[in-house]
């Protein structure tokens, strides 16, 4: 697997998590937060910005 299919893959993930995330509303999920915050470092450790992906 490249570099760009493992982004792009995670990507994916991020943007599936931001989903459910928002359609969950105000409801408290620490398991779906942390998945989040663990995509997120994944994102940033291959030098994405997730800030201009952010729901």
């Amino acid at each position: 697997m490249t570099d760009k299919e493992l982004i792009a893959i995670t990507m994916d993930r991020y943007a599936e998590l931001q989903r459910i995330k928002r359609d969950n509303g105000d409801h408290e999920n620490k398991e779906l937060d942390y998945a989040i915050k663990l995509t997120t470092a994944k994102l940033s450790s291959l030098g994405v910005n997730v800030e201009d992906i952010a729901l």
